[in-house]
């Protein structure tokens, strides 16, 4: 058989089995790809906080910008990484799907590829496409004040999502839309005690360096270790940049460094799978001689729960779209914002782990 005539086989029979069962991932394109999105009315986010207590927020007339009807507006939506992580995937496709769901006029999308560079000219680009609302993921925590100035100096409103940003609510940009990342942390941090007895070595895959979540997750984490379980000793902080690739080369230079380690923190999931990866390759059982506990609730993650390979996931919700647009909604209803809207997060264990499954990405 040619190489053609394979190819047309193999697309046939991935519409025939679409067709039978949307469930199915037999033809998906890569483990991580896979459902990357979930069933999303199951994993849809619900607001925490803020309470009613927390004040009249930012409203139109404080933030000076013109009313505006998002369907008949220019909205555009700036992605920090590549598509390549499940969480990354997850929130592009929200923010798609709830645009087209409420009727945006005109959703323009960029990804800048993890460089701060290309984030900012990526913003300005869709500023002179005549984007007149901008929701933005932020790549760090620093370094996008001339994509806000130049916003500012059209007046588009400027929503950040699931990364904080050091700069001034209701003038710099809009509000924050996000988890609480030093809970996640604690939550992290009380997981692992129960896995473990709180005693053991423990080594911290960080995320990359320079934003509000690794700062919070690692803080959040080590400020429970030392408080809850002082026979639980961290070892070894060593980042793994949110990749599989790197978490698996991490956790291979710390098998050879620090083989007395028995439990992994990874501030992703995919840092996650590539330690178990790592374990598993060195001859240990990872969830057994090694606990792992990490932070995003992938679907591929809680699987890996699911089958022991992992003992806790801490969800991070990526589903932004709805609550995105209902903010903006509500902010050009003349409504105030709050400077910051946390969500909640699930959490998975073995117990609830193969249940979970539909409401992961």
């Amino acid at each position: 058989m040619t190489l053609p005539q394979r190819t047309r086989m193999l697309a046939v029979a991935c519409l025939v089995a679409a067709t039978a069962s949307l469930a199915l991932s037999g033809c998906a394109k890569s483990e991580t790809s896979n459902n990357a999105g979930g069933d999303s009315s199951q994993g849809a986010q619900s607001v925490r906080t803020p309470s009613a207590s927390a004040g009249p927020g930012c409203t139109l007339t404080s933030y000076g910008a013109p009313k505006l009807d998002l369907k008949n507006a220019v909205v555009g939506f700036s992605q920090s990484e590549k598509e390549a992580n499940p969480f990354r995937i997850a929130e592009t496709q929200s923010i798609k799907d709830e645009a087209a769901k409420i009727g945006v006029k005109k959703l323009l999308t960029t990804n800048a590829q993890s460089q701060l560079s290309k984030q900012i000219s990526d913003i300005q680009d869709m500023l002179a496409q005549g984007a007149q609302f901008l929701i933005v993921a932020p790549l760090n925590s620093d370094g996008l004040e001339p994509a806000f100035q130049a916003a500012a100096a059209k007046k588009v409103p400027v929503l950040t999502i699931d990364r904080k940003v050091n700069a001034t609510a209701c003038k710099d940009y809009l509000a924050f839309l996000g988890s609480d990342f030093v809970e996640q942390g604690k939550r992290a941090a009380d997981a692992m005690i129960k896995a473990t007895g709180g005693k053991g070595k423990v080594a911290i895959l960080l995320g990359s360096s320079g934003n509000s979540v690794t700062t919070d997750r690692t803080k959040g984490f080590v400020d429970q270790v030392k408080a809850q379980a002082p026979g639980l000793e961290i070892v070894a902080q060593q980042t793994g940049e949110f990749a599989r690739d790197k978490g698996q080369q991490v956790m291979e230079q710390l098998i050879q460094s620090k083989p007395d380690i028995t439990a992994v923190y990874a501030e992703n999931d995919e840092m996650a799978l590539g330690a178990v990866t790592a374990l598993k390759a060195a001859g240990k059982a990872p969830g057994k001689d090694v606990k792992v506990v990490s932070i995003d609730g992938t679907r591929n993650a809680v699987q890996a729960l699911a089958d022991g390979e992992l003992n806790a996931v801490v969800e991070s919700n990526p589903r932004f779209g709805p609550l995105a647009f209902a903010t903006a909604q509500k902010f050009y209803a003349g409504e105030g914002i709050p400077e910051d809207v946390i969500i909640s997060d699930r959490a998975y264990d073995p117990a609830n782990a193969e249940e979970s499954l539909g409401g992961a990405y």
